[in-house]
């Protein structure tokens, strides 16, 4: 008796099924290949790098995390620095981004469409290019070496994007439940506050995430902007470590300055791990 139509694709699905397994390991491991290189590189001597496969046996050691958390000014310097500029810029940006979402995507129109193409070509434009314009301002305004400046061009960077993103997160709820709550007597920002916003749990999560790893990871204007040793941010640190020496490269140092650099990063992703991905794909489904 020949299988029933809707039997087939199930029995094909089971055939491809070692092979989808197969691509997706692939691309795990050179997804992770580049964090694993960094791991080894960390625990092994400078000998023991440059031996190769021959000295796979030897040479193992935790002397350059030694020398990572006894540095002057020490590490956790860095990593506090950054987190204090990534959560000052995040809020700043939530606090900004929000009502300019809601007001673009309530209001409609051709106007709505020059703001969106607009942002959209302001989130695609190279941020690198304006680093030379902020130090300028930085200097006029005597904002150098100011962690809590550092959050304002960070903040204005990530504005576009995150009203963009959470625009269309704004479009996926019913009118209806703020015509309810305008019946109730709620004001504008009580509606705000109260009803759309909790709503938009996941997409305000994925929007801070992403603003968060953005001055995480900004290089440039944090190089420009602070010169003082204690006032270094992750990037600019890494960098100095980098250099540190004229005859030689550190790299079990500077392996395990990224290593130990990674770890918040990883813990905010695994922490905030569904709301991410519910507030990217918010909206691609509609039933």
């Amino acid at each position: 008796m020949p299988a029933s139509p809707s039997a087939q694709p199930i029995a094909s699905q089971r055939g491809q099924n070692p092979r989808r397994w197969t691509l997706v390991a692939l691309l795990l491991f050179w997804s992770l290949a580049p964090m694993l290189w960094q791991l080894y590189t960390s625990l092994r001597t400078p000998d023991a790098l440059l031996g190769g496969l021959a000295a796979i046996g030897r040479g193992w050691t935790l002397a350059n995390y030694g020398q990572i958390l006894s540095s002057d000014p020490p590490f956790w310097r860095y990593l506090l620095n950054s987190t204090l500029v990534g959560v000052g810029t995040t809020l700043l940006t939530l606090l900004l981004a929000i009502p300019c979402a809601y007001a673009l995507q309530r209001r409609g129109g051709l106007q709505r469409q020059l703001v969106d193409g607009a942002l959209l070509v302001a989130a695609a434009f190279p941020s690198v290019l304006l680093f030379l314009a902020l130090l300028q301002l930085a200097r006029q305004f005597g904002l150098a070496n100011n962690l809590l400046a550092l959050c304002l061009p960070y903040a204005g960077l990530s504005l576009p994007l995150a009203v963009l993103l959470l625009e269309a997160a704004f479009a996926e709820l019913p009118r209806e439940l703020e015509e309810s709550a305008l019946l109730e007597g709620f004001g504008l920002w009580q509606r705000l506050r109260w009803i759309l916003v909790p709503l938009l749990g996941p997409a305000v999560a994925s929007t801070a995430v992403l603003v968060f790893l953005f001055s995480w990871n900004e290089f440039p204007i944090a190089l420009t902007w602070l010169s003082r040793s204690e006032l270094l941010t992750l990037a600019p640190a890494m960098a100095r470590i980098a250099g540190s020496s004229v005859f030689s490269v550190p790299y079990g140092a500077f392996a395990a300055a990224t290593v130990l650099g990674s770890v918040p990063l990883l813990l905010l992703l695994l922490v905030f791990q569904r709301p991410i991905v519910a507030g990217l794909t918010q909206g691609a489904i509609k039933g």
